[in-house]
């Protein structure tokens, strides 16, 4: 131990003399001085360099921020608080619908109304240090920024909640150092305006969370509660809020619904995910250790929910229609708020192409609530008769264009249909049906765009209304029914009655309520100079083009476009208010989300008809339905009311429709293909199934809404309205002529149009009848055998129908009460020659002979031993009731002419083997009898008189 001991003494003093011996002291010296200058100048350098770094850095980061303006506190709020949010649908009555369609839903929530476990779950998740840092953790942001100089594998992130919301709500996701600069500047100033859990509320309203049970895309935490787990976000449990909370991350990696809104197959990410939350939540203090294991071992698959039913799939032509029609309201409004007025904007495209873009945007961004005026009881109901209506008709074929290889292929079509029920006093649509099932090759939607020819509905709103308005006619005015030429274009008859058949002289009423052609046209050309087609502008028509005010076919429905089913039904609304247009309308009003009413719908009332016009009109189309083209609506309702309406069939039997108004409602309908094709086919005609669908209908809304549909009241006629009595055949007053003929009608007019003048269209005149045809009789036809009737006036016939109609026959209607009513023209001619005789029996004491084989003969004269002892007409029965003695019979022609004597037959003497002929002429006493006493013969000739009457 010693010598150790001695052994290191020995090497301390040896090191002890060599450093302080002078040489080694010197040479410490001046290396000490140079190490030290050394680090000077490397901390000089250093600081020098740091300096310099900072001030390179500061002016690279002030260059990136230099374009970002300097935000207001309420520049900072608008952006921060302008949540997309999904607005909401509404049926009438505050019944909820749905969400519009939109690429995101959201729903805003109010951080008070969010569950404690959630607001922990994200802030444990996303932020930890959130309730600490500025706006911006230095820290994480050079980690961030290390990461991506480098380009590490491991990319941790740097952002805050308050950058997240930054980024989400002024930026954007552009990858970018500026972009990032920008981010922090704002981020910092924001934490500045606004406090913790105002920054916290946005975000928690910002963040996507992946797709709903319906396969939606969602963001916020209460679209992502409802969409996934069925309850508000104030209900969450923990499982439940760590799924949410670790959503934001990956949204589309983690939701556990695919795009079809089925639950995915493989749900591990999403699952791990939730524990890395609740891991997070844990090791922040959030949750306890038993809070913990339980929510980590909980199953949450089993709480996710079904499918929710998407508005659009159960109303697809409701939601595109309200989506449609609240985008025309708010591009109205947002423009007029602008300073715009309403005319300004459908002038200039460009503005209105602006708002329209802009109020599209509004209403999927706004969270507006949508209220409608579709009750959904009756629009459910109606959907349900549609379903299940019987007889469309048969489906038909119809080629078509592939539009990937350009071939063309048959496919069946099937008869389609649209139907708006619309409230006539408000204008309110109670309920539609577009079309017969929506899917990818039937979208449109036939009530509200379906642009179609509306047929014989045309008739009271073009011809009809507009004709009384002008004092051009009354519901008694007679019309002519006869084969017209009314085409300019053509020598033709046109048009032609649906029937191809003429009724000859009608009343307005009477051709309204039969849906004549002729009549319709022939009164439209009288009024077509007027401009009538400016009425169906009042009444809503917007497809009318400058032929329509010209072309006489528009009178009958052939127009150049078109109109739609609401556009036919609301014009007809119009003479059931009186005369005044209401237009239909869908939106009744949109609020914000702030609860404020930025559009409520107004009634206006345009003037069209005056309430005389309107209600002579809708007496009219009462008799459509008591005796007219609608007679058998009737038996199909289950509840009576006050209706009016008018049927109609396109050009070859392509478009059906019916159309009928009661004081409180109209309903119109239409029938037909997409691809025009006559609806004629077997079994039930093409009107009968249209009628009775609509009756079925209105049926299934009366049963909802019976005050509505079956209004106890009727259509009231206004003062300014008389009745008067008329003649029927030329619509004036009565003269001693038409009350002979028993032609009087009675009916009512507009006090204004009142007829002044007396009938001048019949003449007294004898007629005949010959066969089924009657015949003016001549001067030399026997008064025995003549009636008395009249003629048609022909100077009343030309007014009537012109010079160039020559068919005057026509004009008189087949019915009994016009039986003794001829025309100028019903002539038979002298054909010069005698009958031929005709053949005579008895049965008993009843005399009857063989009709005349000539076309001419007017009746016939039996004769008693050479003296007439009567006459009998043509026509009437060919028989006579004699006494006992020797008969003959004779043919009397129009001209007066008396055929030979027919066979003579004996009543009362003893029976011969066979009748004689008689020999000579007529009166001259029988060669088989030459004991017969001797009788005053008749004149030579036949048509002279007997020189001695019969007793």
């Amino acid at each position: 131990m010693n010598e150790k001991w001695q052994t290191w003494m020995k090497k301390a003093k040896s090191i002890f003399t060599l450093l302080t011996h002078r040489k080694t002291v010197k040479g410490a010296r001046i290396t000490y001085s140079v190490v030290w200058n050394l680090i000077l100048l490397v901390l000089t350098v250093v600081m020098i360099g740091g300096s310099f770094a900072a001030g390179v850095g500061a002016g690279y980061f002030a260059s990136l921020v230099k374009d970002e303006p300097i935000r207001s506190y309420d520049s900072m709020k608008k952006d921060i608080y302008n949540y997309t949010e999904t607005s909401q649908l509404f049926f009438d009555h505050n019944v909820y619908l749905g969400k519009l369609r939109t690429d995101l839903e959201r729903e805003e929530v109010k951080l008070d109304q969010v569950s404690d476990n959630l607001i922990k779950a994200v802030v444990a998740t996303e932020d930890e240090y959130f309730y600490q840092h500025h706006g911006v953790v230095p820290k994480a942001v050079f980690r961030a920024l290390f990461q991506e100089v480098t380009n590490s594998s491991v990319q941790s992130g740097g952002s805050t909640l308050t950058q997240q919301l930054i980024k989400n709500q002024i930026l954007t996701n552009e990858v970018s150092f500026q972009r990032k600069a920008n981010e922090i500047i704002l981020a910092l100033r924001l934490e500045k305006f606004f406090d913790k859990k105002e920054i916290l509320e946005a975000y928690l309203n910002v963040s996507t969370f992946g797709r709903n049970s319906s396969g939606k895309n969602i963001a916020g935490v209460q679209a992502a509660a409802k969409g996934i787990f069925g309850k508000k976000a104030s209900d969450l449990t923990l499982p439940q809020a760590a799924f949410i909370a670790g959503l934001p991350q990956s949204p589309f990696g983690y939701t556990p619904f695919t795009r079809e809104g089925t639950v995915k197959n493989h749900l591990e990410p999403g699952l791990t995910r939730m524990k890395t939350v609740l891991k997070r939540m844990y090791d922040g203090g959030y949750i306890n250790e038993k809070q913990y294991k339980e929510a980590s071992a909980y199953d949450i698959t089993k709480d996710f929910i079904s499918p929710v039913p998407n508005p659009i799939e159960k109303y697809p032509w409701l939601t595109f229609e309200i989506e449609s029609r609240a985008k025309e309201v708010l591009t109205t409004v947002l423009a007029q708020n602008d300073g715009y007025s309403e005319k300004e904007l459908k002038k200039d495209d460009s503005l209105y192409y602006k708002y329209k873009t802009l109020a599209s945007h509004n209403l999927r961004q706004n969270g507006y609530k949508i209220y409608t005026t579709i009750d959904k009881k009756i629009y459910d109901a109606m959907q349900k008769v549609k379903d299940n209506y019987q007889w469309y008709g048969p489906d038909k074929p119809d080629k078509i264009k592939d539009p990937e290889t350009g071939e063309w292929k048959t496919v069946m079509e099937p008869v389609q249909v649209g139907a708006m029920l619309i409230e006539n006093k408000t204008g309110k649509i109670i309920s539609f049906v577009g079309g017969r099932k929506y899917d990818s090759d039937h979208q449109l939607n036939h009530a509200t765009n379906a642009i179609r020819q509306n047929g014989s509905t045309m008739k009271p709103l073009l011809i009809y209304g507009p004709a009384i308005e002008l004092g051009k006619a009354s519901p008694g005015t007679p019309l002519p029914d006869v084969a017209l030429s009314l085409n300019p274009a053509s020598s033709s008859p046109w048009p032609h009655n649906y029937d191809l058949r003429y009724s000859g002289l009608v009343s307005a009423r009477y051709a309204l309520a039969k849906s004549y052609n002729v009549p319709a046209v022939k009164l439209y050309k009288e009024i077509v100079n007027q401009r009538p087609a400016k009425y169906l502008e009042k009444m809503g028509f917007t497809s009318l083009t400058e032929g329509d005010y010209t072309n006489l076919a528009t009178s009958i429905g052939s127009m150049t476009n078109g109109v739609t089913i609401e556009e036919n039904t609301n014009a007809f609304s119009t003479f059931a208010n009186g005369g005044k247009f209401v237009d239909a309308y869908l939106i009744d009003k949109i609020v914000d989300k702030n609860g404020k009413t930025i559009y409520q719908h107004k009634v206006k009332k345009v003037d069209v008809f005056t309430p005389q016009t309107a209600y002579l009109t809708l007496d009219m189309m009462r008799d459509v339905i008591k005796m007219g083209t609608a007679a058998g609506i009737r038996s199909k309702l289950n509840f009576s009311a006050d209706w009016a309406g008018k049927t109609g069939t396109g050009n070859q039997y392509i478009d059906s429709w019916f159309v009928a108004s009661n004081p409180s409602v109209t309903f119109g309908i239409w029938r037909g293909y997409d691809t025009p094709k006559s609806l004629k086919t077997g079994g039930m005609s093409y009107s009968q199934r249209t009628n009775t669908l609509w009756a079925q209908l209105i049926n299934a809304a009366y049963k909802i809404r019976p005050e509505l549909v079956a209004p106890k009241q009727s259509f009231k006629m206004p003062g300014g309205i008389v009745r008067r009595s008329y003649c029927a055949v030329s619509g004036m007053l009565p003269s001693a002529v038409c009350s002979k003929a028993g032609l009087i009608e009675s009916d009512y007019f507009n006090v204004n149009n009142v007829p002044t003048k007396v009938d001048d269209s019949l003449l007294e005149a004898n007629y005949v009848t010959i066969g089924d045809k009657r015949y003016l009789a001549l001067n030399s036809t026997p008064k025995e055998f003549t009636q008395f009737g009249m003629i048609l006036n022909p100077d009343f016939i030309k007014r009537m129908v012109g010079p160039n109609f020559h068919n005057y026959s026509q004009l008189i209607p087949q019915r009994d009460r016009w039986g003794k009513i001829l025309v100028s023209t019903s002539k038979m001619a002298d054909n010069g020659k005698n009958p031929n005789p005709v053949g005579l029996k008895a049965s008993g004491n009843t005399l009857t002979w063989s009709a005349a084989s000539d076309n001419d003969v007017v009746g016939y004269r039996i004769y008693l031993g050479g003296s007439k002892v009567g006459s009998i007409v043509n026509g009437s029965a060919r028989s006579f009731a004699a006494g006992n003695g020797a008969y003959y019979v004779t043919a009397v022609d129009i001209a007066g002419k008396e055929s030979a004597p027919s066979n003579v037959v004996e009543i009362g003497a003893p029976d011969k083997p066979e009748d004689q002929p008689v020999a000579g002429k007529p009166g001259e006493k029988p060669k088989d009898k030459p004991n017969d006493k001797k009788k005053d013969k008749p004149a030579g000739k036949p048509d002279e008189k007997p020189s001695k009457k019969p007793e």
